[in-house]
């Protein structure tokens, strides 16, 4: 009798258990890579309202980052500006430029700038400004380096496992306070020691427990 299926048709369950097993492994790690804050948040720069320039702000002309952020170290947010802020200079200050007049127009009409935000976390996780900057977290660990940037672009994940990273070895990103908005700030080479006289002036315990960052 004729055989009805060629005997390459032999090899079919081998390659259907080759697929069974490679097809979910890659499926996994591409939605794991593809769908990961690393990849997704990781480089966001929003247009803004008003083409806003941290590089000639904080870069070139040095202005601290509490002077518009003023809340930073006494508040769980870091606080976006008022438009009176901005007005403290650009009253003199370029007064008439056309890439300020949305700034004019809000100062004019008491109408809040609508900037957008880069950095913001989720609803269902707990964040808080003020503890990070008092133990020494400087602005540059989770924002990069802002005073090199016209457009600020989102330069960390700010996934749960990049905290839980910093939380359970806190000493490598810690600084002194004095410093912690100095994005120009360079450790120590021995940034052992310098981690542990901190540990020692003013001791963390950031939380690693579920409860710490989702109350």
């Amino acid at each position: 009798m004729a055989q009805v299926f060629p005997r390459s048709l032999n090899k079919l369950p081998l390659f259907a258990a080759i697929g069974g097993i490679l097809v979910p492994t890659l499926a996994t790690g591409a939605i794991w890579y593809w769908g990961s804050p690393k990849y997704t948040d990781v480089g966001y720069a929003p247009v803004q309202p008003v083409p806003y320039s941290h590089k000639l702000h904080a870069g070139e002309l040095g202005i601290d980052c509490r002077y518009c952020h003023a809340s930073v170290e006494t508040s769980s947010v870091a606080n976006v500006p008022p438009t009176q802020t901005c007005m403290n200079c650009h009253t003199l200050v370029k007064r008439d430029s056309p890439l300020l007049a949305p700034i004019r127009d809000s100062a004019a009409t008491g109408r809040p700038m609508r900037w957008v935000r880069v950095h913001e976390m989720p609803d269902y996780a707990y964040f808080t400004h003020r503890a990070h900057v008092a133990a020494g977290i400087g602005c540059v660990t989770c924002h990069g380096r802002i005073d090199q940037m016209d457009v600020v672009t989102q330069a960390q994940p700010l996934s749960m496992s990049w905290c839980l990273d910093c939380h359970r070895d806190p000493g490598k990103e810690r600084r002194p306070v004095s410093e912690v908005t100095n994005m120009k700030w360079a450790p120590p080479k021995d940034r052992e020691a310098l981690a542990k006289a901190l540990a020692g002036e003013r001791p963390v315990d950031p939380p690693l427990a579920c409860s710490g960052c989702h109350r």
